[in-house]
């Protein structure tokens, strides 16, 4: 399994000198079988636009999955110029309580708050409501679980193609739940079972443990959350992700080197990031990556 970082970010891009290594753009991760192009997309921020180039700017054929509908994993929704082009299918799933997933996509993307609404997204465009439990989409078996966040509902995925397992909780209100162990946030099954075993866990990781109780109304988690988090699951790999906006790269790279030698291998995510499941974890060299995003 290939695993492509398009876009980081959480709440809001970050564009700017101080955040040119690790990216502005807001959270998309693309999924691709080994030796083909991306067919499963997780969330739509800003860092959509990037997928295009990822398939050759040809006419996307896959899924997206929408954890949740805030604004910073929606935006890229109707700047994705390859799943706009004639001939693209995009099966777009996300949480829709109501029964209506291109209706409820549209209260944040019609006008007056946007020149177009769902639906003129092209004709290749098909809405469906995510619901708790197993989805086979593109090859991959997608398990969805509700996880807490703050201002509606919210799924984290697991995600495997029988080689390889990815698990993904961009945003993650642990706290809401408890205090856990450690005082930031419980260990809960649907996160457990998300992680468990899995060769890389993408986490929330917005804030550090030394911002809360300030931070926490804001229905984020902490980076020590996300290393507990990968330890108890028994995950291969973290990636830190979600990044606060204000984050500069030298405070990324603070952030990554202190989570070093935590028993779980740490890497912080950054766009163009790519990742090979599950051959050449261990020796992922995260400096490199950064140097070559820089040439």
């Amino acid at each position: 399994m290939r695993v492509h970082f398009c876009g980081v970010r959480g709440s809001t891009p970050a564009p700017g000198f101080p955040f040119v290594r690790y990216g502005g753009h807001t959270s998309c991760v693309a999924l691709a079988h080994d030796g083909e192009q991306p067919r499963l997309i997780l969330d739509a921020g800003t860092g959509l636009r990037r997928v295009s180039a990822l398939v050759g700017d040809a006419p996307f054929d896959g899924t997206i999955l929408l954890g949740h509908l805030h604004w910073d994993h929606v935006h890229g929704l109707p700047f994705f110029s390859s799943g706009c082009l004639n001939g693209a299918r995009v099966d777009l799933h996300l949480p829709a309580p109501e029964g209506d997933p291109a209706g409820v996509l549209a209260r944040g993307m019609s006008p007056p708050h946007f020149p177009i609404g769902p639906q003129q997204l092209g004709d290749g465009w098909n809405f469906h409501a995510l619901v708790a439990g197993v989805l086979n989409v593109e090859g991959f078996t997608v398990t969805a679980l509700e996880i807490p966040h703050k201002g509606g509902q919210t799924f984290g995925f697991r995600v495997t193609d029988g080689t390889a397992t990815v698990a993904y909780m961009s945003d993650h209100w642990p706290t809401s739940l408890g205090s856990g162990p450690d005082g930031l946030g419980a260990l809960h099954p649907s996160a457990l079972t998300l992680a468990a075993d899995a060769d890389l866990l993408i986490h929330d990781a917005q804030f550090e443990a030394a911002q809360f109780p300030g931070v926490d109304y804001l229905g984020h988690a902490s980076v020590e959350y996300a290393i507990s988090l990968a330890e108890a699951a028994g995950a291969r790999q973290l990636a830190l992700y979600h990044h606060a906006p204000d984050r500069t790269d030298a405070e990324i790279d603070r952030m990554a080197k202190s989570a070093q030698g935590c028993g779980v291998s740490v890497l912080a995510a950054a766009e163009s990031t790519d990742l090979t499941l599950p051959q050449g974890i261990a020796s992922y060299d995260q400096s490199a990556v950064i140097t070559t995003r820089l040439s």
